[in-house]
Order: C-alpha cells, then sequence, then structure tokens
C-alpha cells in the first residue's frame, strides 16, 4: 500500500512541473492542416464566412438554392473540421446548409485551444450564422463538441430550434475520474464543459445519441447526460458503434428521424 501511495505522489509532482499537462495532453489533438479550395470543393464546402485567411468554418454549398435551416457542427477534439464533411453527405440532402465550425488553434486558425476561446468563438460562429444564414438554427455537437455546444447554449439570446448530441459526457470530471480513478484529476482540470449542467435551463429539443460499444467516452455518460436533461429530449443508441466508427452505421432515415425530433416533431420522449 505504501508503494502505490509513493507512486500516486510521484506521478502528482511530476504533473506539476512546467509543461507537463494532463488536461491539455488528454483532450486536444488538433491537426495544423488547411484544405485546399479543390479539396473542399470535392466535398462540397467552401471556407466561411471569409477566405482562407479569415475563415472561422466551412459551409456546405448544397443545396443550391434557400435551405429550410442552418446546423452548426462544433467537432471533436481531434483533426479539423474539414474531417466532418460527413455531416454534409448526410444532411444536406435533407435540404439544411450545414457550418462545420473550426476552433481556435485548430487547422490554419490562430489562437490556443481551451474551453474559454472555444465557447467565445463558437458564441460568434452562432450570432453570424444567425445574421447570414438560414433560419431556424440548429447545434451538433460530436464528442467534446458536445460540451462546446451545450455551453454556447447556456446564456445566448440567440434562438436555437434543437440540439444534437453525439457521443457526448455529462462533465468532463466524470470522464476523467473514470480513466484515472486513483488520481486527483479536479487538480489538473482547468476546463470543465460541464454539458449538464449548461443544459440544465433548455428547454427546447435535446436529441442525444450514443455509441453502444465507445471505447473512449462511455456510453454511460450519455445516459447519465440524458437522465439530467429538464426539457423535451430522445436517446438514440447505435448498437455495436465505437467512438470513431458511428457515422458507418448512420444511415439516412436515421438522420431524418432525428432531424424531425429537432424541429419539433415526434417528440416522444424515449427513457
Amino acid at each position: 500500500m505504501m508503494h502505490h501511495f509513493k507512486f500516486i505522489a510521484v506521478i502528482i509532482i511530476l504533473l506539476s512541473l512546467p509543461g507537463c499537462d494532463l488536461q491539455d495532453s488528454m483532450l486536444y489533438y488538433p491537426s495544423f492542416h488547411r484544405p485546399s479550395p479543390e479539396f473542399l470543393a470535392a466535398r462540397h464546402l467552401r471556407f466561411w464566412p471569409a477566405d482562407d485567411t479569415d475563415y472561422r468554418g466551412f459551409i456546405s454549398t448544397i443545396p443550391k438554392d434557400r435551405a429550410k435551416g442552418t446546423i452548426i457542427v462544433f467537432h471533436g477534439n481531434a483533426g479539423t473540421a474539414a474531417d466532418r464533411d460527413y455531416y454534409v453527405q448526410a444532411l444536406a440532402p435533407l435540404g439544411y446548409r450545414v457550418i462545420l465550425a473550426e476552433y481556435p488553434g485548430y487547422g490554419a486558425r490562430t489562437g490556443t485551444p481551451g474551453e474559454a476561446s472555444f465557447v467565445n468563438d463558437a458564441r460568434a460562429v452562432l450570432r453570424l450564422a444567425f445574421e447570414q444564414s438560414e433560419k431556424p438554427v440548429f447545434l451538433v455537437g460530436e464528442s467534446l463538441g458536445c460540451g462546446v455546444a451545450a455551453a454556447v447554449v447556456n446564456g445566448t439570446t440567440v434562438p436555437i430550434e434543437g440540439i444534437i448530441l453525439i457521443t457526448p459526457w455529462d462533465t468532463l470530471l466524470s470522464v476523467a475520474k473514470g480513466k484515472f480513478p486513483w488520481l486527483p484529476v479536479r487538480l489538473f482540470l482547468r476546463d470543465t464543459y460541464d454539458t449538464a449542467g449548461n443544459l440544465r435551463s433548455f428547454q427546447g429539443p435535446v436529441a442525444v445519441i450514443g455509441a453502444g460499444n465507445d471505447e473512449v467516452i462511455p456510453v454511460g455518460h450519455a445516459r447519465e447526460l440524458y437522465r439530467s436533461l429538464p426539457g423535451t429530449k430522445k436517446m438514440w443508441m447505435i448498437a455495436g458503434a465505437g467512438h470513431n466508427d458511428w457515422p458507418d452505421r448512420m444511415d439516412p432515415s436515421w438522420w431524418r428521424e432525428i432531424m424531425e425530433f429537432a424541429r419539433g416533431k415526434n417528440r416522444g420522449e424515449q427513457k
């Protein structure tokens, strides 16, 4: 037992040294790749709202005519927003304009990854989208992006029609405790990403989508989040899906059903 305590003490000391950041090493895996216009065009995307020297993300170029709403996607902690063109493939055919929001410090964007910078930037994205794109506006969060979307919702005056949360957690702290039960993780987390807390007063429809075999964020966190939601809610479970392969298991009928729920149709609650 004494050796166990000594081991923990050594880990705590090492993590306290300058340059050792448990939180960032666990959370943020940005790619710094800036996609070419040709790459984006092949995926029916373009830089948004400005050109590639001052962009906040990418917007779908389909449908060509007026869309029946705008969906803003906040992606997970790795890669870039341009990697998530599968949202365009799934949602543009249903008639929605899709914005893939990019985080500060990801892709070619300046800035430093972190909850404060992500959320402040996401609020600006929401305001711009509401001003410039078709309404109503929906938010989609993926993994860490669920925490970003929930924080944006908390306190915004911009009307949000519905929220879709894919492979979410309830709180970052609960995930960290599950992964490092022997470590006082609260001491090392600057960011909270309290998805459950930030959605406590949201009364619009919230769709929660869990991956049955999620090896990164165990699906129990999605269930805990769902139980905490106060308003209109529904949960879908993708049986057999992992944290990263769930898009391959989502067919058009799933997306159609989820968007009908987010739009206020088919609002039966699923426990």
